[in-house]
């Protein structure tokens, strides 16, 4: 099942450096929000120290999120954010749970210690002032949850994955995060990203682990197997009856496995598997051991699947 979404929407700093005309907005554009289907919750930055001004929209889905980004209610918050000259920064920014954020953009969650929001927000103004000293930063937003007061996201916008990663892995971050993490009541939680082929990068505490090398191959072997059956028993023929050579239809089928595993079956398969994939997660005892059993039980039923229905076998198919 997909998982949430969020719009993430930075905006310019009013000329006048009153935020009072973006609070008046940011209230209409929360109010119209939860009148849409699938309305989660709202966050606001309102534009502390060098952050910028921006406003979220989470939604139980991506398609109730889109749902909202096209509709006409959405359409005239915009336009009255104009009139009142409320200018967007950049275009939206679409983060969806569980996945990957786009690249060189970093997105942290952040649960508060209840009444040491302005230690927590000093702590945050050296890091975005620290950060922007970096080649390729171009934005850092603060959003507090307008229901929860405690949980925050900053979402820090770097120009080039590289860029980005040479921040995360600085001197000058390192230094600054213990003092973070005394102003949480959990460690913060940080992107998760992963690779076309099943491999999970990810960063906590600190420390930046990747997925292991043997889940990696048992994922990739469990969505091989079945493209390769497939499309021997059903392109095959196919390409057999056109006069292709073997060599060339071999050829051809390689590119339709690669580029759906690349796109489609691979990431699906990665999601339906993040726990037991993710470096950190899946090293705990239960999920190593539920997750490698549910691998290894797709494997007996994939062999049975196809020693045992004829109709799949693709060997029968060829003269």
């Amino acid at each position: 099942m997909p998982g949430s979404a969020t719009v993430v929407t930075a905006f310019h700093r009013p000329e006048n450096g009153d935020g009072e005309v973006f609070a008046g907005w940011t209230a209409q554009a929360v109010s119209a929000a939860k009148a849409a289907r699938g309305y989660l919750g709202s966050a606001v930055s309102d534009g502390f120290g060098l952050s910028d001004y921006g406003v979220s929209h989470t939604f139980s889905s991506v398609e109730e999120l889109h749902g909202w980004l096209d509709s006409p209610a959405h359409s005239r918050v915009q336009a009255q954010g104009i009139e009142c000259g409320v200018r967007a920064k950049s275009s939206d920014l679409v983060l969806v749970e569980d996945a990957a954020p786009p690249p060189g953009i970093g997105v942290y969650d952040h649960t508060v210690v209840a009444g040491r929001q302005d230690e927590f927000l000093r702590t945050q103004h050296l890091l975005i002032a620290e950060s922007s000293l970096f080649s390729g930063y171009e934005s850092a937003l603060l959003l507090c949850s307008t229901a929860d007061a405690t949980r925050w996201q900053s979402v820090l916008r770097f120009r080039t994955e590289p860029q980005l990663a040479a921040w995360m892995h600085s001197e000058q971050r390192a230094a600054v995060l213990p003092a973070l993490r005394e102003e949480l009541a959990e460690d913060f939680t940080e992107s998760v990203r992963s690779t076309p082929f099943g491999t999970i990068l990810r960063t906590e505490n600190g420390q930046t682990r990747a997925t292991p090398n043997w889940k990696t191959a048992m994922i990739v072997l469990l969505v091989l197997y079945p493209t390769v059956m497939t499309l021997s028993r059903f392109l095959g023929p196919v390409l057999d009856d056109a006069g292709a050579p073997p060599w060339l239809s071999m050829w051809l089928s390689q590119i339709i496995s690669v580029g759906a595993m690349t796109w489609f079956l691979m990431p699906a398969a990665t999601r339906w598997f993040g726990r037991w994939l993710d470096p950190f997660d899946g090293a705990k005892l239960r999920a190593n051991v539920l997750g490698t059993a549910a691998v290894l039980a797709i494997y007996v039923g994939t062999l049975a699947l196809f020693a045992s229905v004829k109709w799949l076998q693709f060997w029968d198919y060829f003269d």
